[in-house]
Order: structure tokens, then C-alpha cells, then sequence
């Protein structure tokens, strides 16, 4: 859970309001509001709303106003995707007046339809404005404020709570101030154009509807300077700011911009009060600016640069309560685990302890849990009793037996010899069955040789001599092969000189 707080400071009145956040839900604490004709300077309505509110929470947000920004659209080549980050200075630079040395600038890349060009959206503000602007609300509160968003651009974070402002058509919000408007286009949640005008409700009243119609003319040049880009026309305009209450001013602003224009949408706020709920689009700018600071925001941010935000350790302050029991819960955990752990491979170990006992006990003739003993018994049994990896019979000895049972007055040839795994098969030629079959009888008689048989016979092509195939598998069983020491020694005894 966190409690985020959003500034809007305005020619005419400070707004502040306290969110508190949690999983998919989100919940106005308070709401604070100070006319500036009943204070004496903007830092006194600053610290009459954002004091008592700060203290209760764990980030702030405010935002420089429009007239002194600069936000632009900016289409690049598809090709220059993967290059924005380096093209865009000089794009920026190109749009604004202003040595780029002595701005700092947030963007964020629109969504496309396929490969067709990037458009970037981008806010610039002199440096030294930015950084008065956060120095005056560190100088009220006591810490800096995380995020400084930029003229209408934090309305968007409203698409956030309403699915109403994330569709795919595009919508405005004009947020009606005393003295400027400001407008806000979304399309699928994203700001796509923003502007901001010097003329605000202050002033429109029966006896001078020239001012209301001046408003309304600028609107919709505005909407048309939209058109003008390649997007939608705008589908519904959203009233928020101090004028969305006045009386009439749907209705009017309706039939002369010839769009339907309506109120804040339900934002679906936790358990709002009925007071809360009407004061909502009037305090629409703050609550933004407060979402803001839920995940990365959908506006964009100038504390970028010389002035990114550094967080420091005095937030800790309120939450040591919780960390130490949070601390305290993982170390019981941790040792409750590492016992549990201990006491399953202490089970393991005593079992495991046993069965090499048994093993050893009737494999090698001496019971040991010891493991380095069980190694050593079993190298010394392994060198005593190593096998000789030379087979009894080789292919060529199988050569030799064939041989000797063909007799001298037999014609005979091998066309061809295979042995693997034990297994011959012997291709041969003979003058007729019977001589095939003098052979397997002949070769049955060989200790070694198992499942002697002809498996089959042909006459050769244009000839008389019969054609044979001979299977047999060579297994010697009742004999034990000797080891290697006692072939060595074998090998020994043999080579020593008789006397």
C-alpha cells in the first residue's frame, strides 16, 4: 500500500490531494484546496495543502504549466527506430528556440500500426524553471517532489481508472482553468496531442459572450489541428478543472464545437464520499498528477538529467516499524527452515549410513559406514579382481575353428566374415548342401560356439556349387576368465628360461 500525493499549482488556486493505492484499488484519502486571494503568496496556499498532506505519504508529484513548456510531435523514419535516443536531441532542437544546453526533456514513442513512421512525443522546459519549481516545494515540504510532469500530460494517467478514456477512438479532456485551458487528446489510454490555451473561463458571463465564443473558436482549431496530424476526429470532450461545474457550459460548448461533450467519467474510486465524488473533476489535475507516480505514469517526466530524482534514506524513517518486524519474520523463517532442512538430511544421512553397512557387508565381505573405508575396500578388491577386457575368442580365433572343420578334400570359400557382440555370420561357398552342413555339425562340437545353424542355402548364379549362410553366437560360460595379474603372471612363468 502507498499514499501518493499530486500538486496543482494554478494562477488562481492550489489543489492537493492524498491517494492511497493498493492491488487494483485505489482510494482518495483527502482533498485540499486554497484560493490564492486568501493567502498571501503561492507558498503559503502550498503549505496550507501539501504540508498536512506529505506527511502522510511516501511521494509527491507537481508539474510545470504549459505556456512555459514546450510539447511537439515528432514524426521519424521508421529506419530511425532503434536511433531515437540519438536523433532526438536534434530534432527537438530544431523545434524549439532554445539552446538545448539549457533544457531537459522527457519523450515517449506512440503506438503504430505496422511499419509506418514513429512518432514521438516530446516535452521540453528551461532548466532553471524546472529547477525553481522543485527547489520551492522542497523549501515548503522538506524533500523534493519525485516526478514533475508537464502541462496537460498528466491527465492522461486518468485512463489508468477508466476504461472509457483508454478506448481506441480518440478523446479529449479540457481541463477549464481561470485563466488558461488546457487540452488533452488520448488514443488507447496515451496522450497523443496536447496543447495549452491563455484564455480561460475568467471573464465569460451573459454580458460577454464574445469571450465564451472566443474559447470555443480556439477549441476547435485545436481539434482540427489534431485532424490535421492524420488522427481520428475527436469522438467525445471531457470536462474537468474549475470550469467542468459551470452551469451551461456542455451544452454551449456542445452545439459549438459539434462534438459531444460530457463530464469526468466514474474513475471507480474505493469508497469516495458523495462530497469527493462532485469535487473529482475539479481536482481531476491532481489526482493525475498523484497516479503519476504509480509505476512508470503515462505522461512524461523532466526530472530528467542534471535534475533526476535522487531518493535518499529519510523516507525510511516511517517504515522502520515494519521492516524490523519484516526482518524479524524472514530470520524466523530462515532458521525455521535451516532446521527443518538439518533434520531431514540428519534422516537422510542415517539411512543412507546403514545401507552402505549392508552394501558393503555383501559385496565385499566386510561391513564399514565409513565412506572413505567402503572406497578403499573397494579399490583393493578391484584391483585384485580386475578383469582381463580381452575376450576368450576373437574373430580371428573364430577363423582358426572354422578352418579346422573344413576338411582337406572339401572345396570351400568365405565370401564373407562378420562378428560383433558375439554374434558370426559367415557368407561361404561349398560344392553342395551336404558339405554346408558337415561344417555346422563340425562346429556344433566347439565348446564356445552356441546356436550353430544354417539359415540358409542357395545355388550360385550360372554355377553348381551351392551357396551359405552360417550364424552363431560365441559364449563361453563354464569357463572363468582370468584377471590380468594372473595373466601377467601366467605371461611370467612362461617366459622364464628352463633350466
Amino acid at each position: 500500500m502507498a499514499r501518493l500525493v499530486g500538486i496543482d499549482i494554478r494562477a488562481t488556486q492550489v489543489r492537493a490531494v492524498l491517494l492511497r493505492t493498493s492491488y487494483k484499488k485505489v482510494a482518495i484519502e483527502q482533498m485540499l484546496e486554497v484560493d490564492l486571494s486568501q493567502v498571501a503568496t503561492v507558498e503559503d496556499a502550498i503549505r496550507a495543502v501539501a504540508i498536512p498532506l506529505a506527511q502522510h505519504s511516501e511521494s509527491m508529484a507537481v508539474s510545470v504549466e504549459g505556456e512555459s513548456a514546450f510539447i511537439h510531435r515528432i514524426t521519424l523514419p521508421s529506419t530511425a527506430l532503434k536511433q531515437v535516443e540519438e536523433v532526438l536531441p536534434f530534432e527537438v532542437e530544431a523545434q524549439i528556440p532554445v539552446d538545448m544546453d539549457e533544457l531537459v526533456y522527457d519523450w515517449r514513442i506512440l503506438a503504430r500500426a505496422g511499419t509506418g513512421p514513429v512518432t514521438v512525443m516530446t516535452a521540453a522546459a528551461r532548466i532553471e524553471q524546472v529547477r525553481s519549481k522543485i527547489q520551492q516545494l522542497s523549501s515548503i515540504v522538506g524533500r523534493d517532489p519525485e516526478r514533475v510532469g508537464v502541462g496537460p500530460l498528466p491527465l492522461a494517467n486518468l485512463s489508468s481508472l477508466s476504461p472509457e478514456l483508454a478506448g481506441p477512438e480518440p478523446v479529449a479532456i479540457v481541463d477549464l482553468g481561470g485563466s488558461r485551458t488546457e487540452i488533452l487528446i488520448l488514443k488507447n489510454g496515451e496522450p497523443v496531442y496536447a496543447r495549452t490555451l491563455s484564455r480561460g473561463i475568467a471573464g465569460i458571463s451573459r454580458d460577454a459572450p464574445e469571450s465564451a465564443a472566443a474559447l470555443a473558436g480556439e477549441l476547435r482549431q485545436s481539434f482540427i489541428s489534431w485532424v490535421n496530424t492524420g488522427g481520428a476526429p475527436v469522438s467525445v470532450v471531457h470536462l474537468v478543472g474549475g470550469g467542468a461545474a459551470a452551469a451551461g457550459a456542455e451544452a454551449y460548448l456542445s452545439s459549438e464545437l459539434r462534438i459531444p461533450v460530457q463530464q469526468l467519467p466514474n474513475l471507480g474510486f474505493a469508497d469516495v464520499t458523495p462530497d469527493q465524488a462532485a469535487s473529482i473533476p475539479r481536482f481531476a489535475k491532481a489526482i493525475a498528477l498523484a497516479l503519476s507516480l504509480v509505476g512508470r505514469g503515462k505522461d512524461l517526466d523532466l526530472r530528467r538529467g542534471p535534475l533526476a530524482y535522487q531518493r535518499g534514506y529519510g523516507f525510511l524513517k516511517d517504515k522502520i516499524p515494519l521492516l524490523t518486524g519484516l526482518a524479524a519474520g524472514i530470520l524466523i523463517s530462515f532458521g525455521f527452515a535451516t532446521w527443518a532442512e538439518l533434520r531431514v538430511l540428519s534422516a537422510d544421512q542415517e539411512v543412507l549410513t546403514k545401507a552402505l553397512g549392508n552394501l558393503t557387508k555383501s559385496v565385499l565381505g566386510q561391513e564399514t559406514e565409513d565412506p572413505e573405508e567402503a572406497m578403499n575396500l573397494l579399490q583393493l578388491a578391484k584391483s585384485r579382481e580386475e578383469v582381463d577386457p580381452m575376450p576368450q575368442l576373437d574373430a580371428f580365433d573364430v577363423l582358426v575353428e572354422i578352418s579346422r572343420a573344413v576338411p582337406m578334400s572339401m572345396t570351400h570359400d568365405i565370401e564373407e566374415f562378420d562378428m560383433q557382440r558375439g554374434h558370426v555370420k559367415v557368407n561361404g561357398v561349398v560344392n553342395d548342401t551336404q558339405d554346408a552342413q558337415q561344417i555346422a555339425t563340425t562346429l556344433k562340437e566347439v565348446k564356445c560356439f552356441e546356436d550353430v545353424k544354417i539359415s540358409k542355402i542357395t545355388q550360385v548364379i550360372n554355377g553348381d556349387r551351392q551357396k551359405y549362410v552360417l550364424e552363431l553366437d560365441v559364449k563361453c560360460p563354464e569357463e572363468k576368465k582370468k584377471t590380468k595379474k594372473e595373466k601377467e603372471k601366467t605371461t611370467d612363468d612362461s617366459a622364464e628360461p628352463s633350466e
